[in-house]
């Protein structure tokens, strides 16, 4: 029988994503349009948001997708049966009108065969997500204006729980210390939380000013990060549920040495085990994986994939996740013994600009060393690292350590 948590839970669940997580940390206000997008995997978790997006005076427009099994392989299918010219595909004026429609974006996670597309050929979905990438620029340039906000969460589903090795019920426990449904109150234990990772934030935006580069160090990586200028790390303010870490947008130029990953990647239906990286003038030269190494080489293989969009540190005394979910969402935000060092190759976030995105242009965003792709793909370590700022007066200073911030 299929696990479902219980409607108390729901309704927690759906009170920290409408009242929290959307809007900035501040909920929706009356009036607002979400769109709200799932499978039918999400069900429970979809009527429930969908329903407090109503309570809070919402307006809701809904993409409810068919789920795969077995029988309806809803994904494979289309990347098996799509020619060339359906893989390039965008409905540009539908989407436009979209964007221009809504002022939150809502995406539950939930997948019922983790594996549906192995043995596609990446090429195809990248192809894809090359098409569609004016989708996601586009809610980009209006979040930068200050009138879009977005946030992810996750639905446990059977075949999710099985990934991780997992009962389903001992998934879903996962999902709701992390998310504080465990609490009377989730959403005031979200504000609480939001401020002491802002209290955290604003003490490394006051060092990064004077930041020439970060040293990452351990026993599986030496890496060099330039920050670059104008930029700021970000965190919480309800993008992702849950969301533990400290992040930025480097400089790409500047990313020299290499860097192994002890937790594996989902990437297009594929596990991608034992990956290792070398960077050389802010590219990856040398890319490896013990398992599925083609499925990462294709991906880096899209343009822009081949340099680092996002660098992010989590602290082991915010986060309640303590096992791997076999998904990206929680394990990017992973505690334990070490906190979670991780990387992303692609699409920098241009939100982590010091200033107004809004008043840059393509030129200004090259030369500040913004990366730009049509994938964004985070990959996690777990494993003891220390992390040391080297100022632009010739000092140093560790930042991070055993898995917690020093500053």
């Amino acid at each position: 029988m299929i696990y479902t948590p219980s409607e108390q839970i729901l309704k927690r669940y759906a009170k920290v994503m409408v009242r929290f997580a959307l809007g900035g940390g501040n909920g929706i206000k009356s009036g607002d349009t979400v769109y709200l997008v799932s499978t039918e995997d999400a069900k429970p978790l979809f009527i429930a948001i969908r329903n407090e997006i109503l309570d809070a005076g919402g307006h809701v427009i809904t993409n409810y997708m068919p789920a795969s099994s077995d029988r309806y392989q809803v994904s494979r299918d289309f990347y098996e049966r799509a020619k060339p010219h359906q893989l390039k595909h965008f409905p540009k004026k539908y989407m436009r009108g979209l964007v221009d429609e809504i002022d939150h974006y809502l995406y539950i996670i939930a997948d019922a065969n983790p594996h549906e597309l192995k043995g596609v050929d990446p090429k195809k979905i990248m192809e894809k997500g090359k098409a569609v990438k004016p989708f996601m620029e586009w809610r980009t340039e209006k979040e930068n204006q200050g009138k879009l906000t977005w946030s992810l969460c996750l639905y446990g589903t059977p075949a999710m729980a099985k990934e991780a090795r997992l009962t389903e019920e001992e998934y879903w426990q996962q999902i709701i210390k992390a998310c504080y449904l465990d609490e009377t109150d989730p959403v005031a234990k979200w504000k609480v939380f939001q401020k002491e990772i802002d209290a955290q934030r604003k003490k490394m935006n006051a060092l990064s000013k004077k930041v020439d580069r970060l040293h990452v160090e351990g026993v599986d990586v030496d890496l060099w990060i330039s920050l670059g200028e104008k930029r700021q790390w970000l965190g919480g303010g309800g993008r992702n549920i849950p969301s533990f870490e400290l992040f930025t947008s480097p400089d790409w130029r500047g990313t020299e040495g290499w860097i192994k990953f002890n937790q594996p990647l989902y990437r297009y239906g594929n596990l991608i085990e034992g990956i290792e990286l070398e960077f050389k003038k802010g590219k990856v030269i040398r890319a490896s994986a013990k398992q599925n190494e083609h499925v990462l080489k294709a991906m880096i293989a899209t343009p822009g994939a081949d340099k680092i969009g996002e660098f992010s540190l989590t602290d082991k005394r915010h986060s309640r996740i303590t096992k791997f979910m076999a998904n990206t969402l929680f394990d990017e935000n992973m505690g334990g013994p070490q906190g979670n060092t991780h990387i992303a190759l692609g699409m920098a976030y241009k939100d982590t600009l010091v200033g107004d995105p809004a008043k840059l242009k393509k030129a200004d965003w090259v030369k500040l060393g913004f990366n730009d792709s049509a994938v964004h793909t985070d990959i996690i370590s777990t494993a003891p690292r220390t992390v040391t700022a080297h100022l632009k007066n010739g000092t140093q200073q560790i930042v991070y350590r055993d898995g917690s911030f020093i500053l």
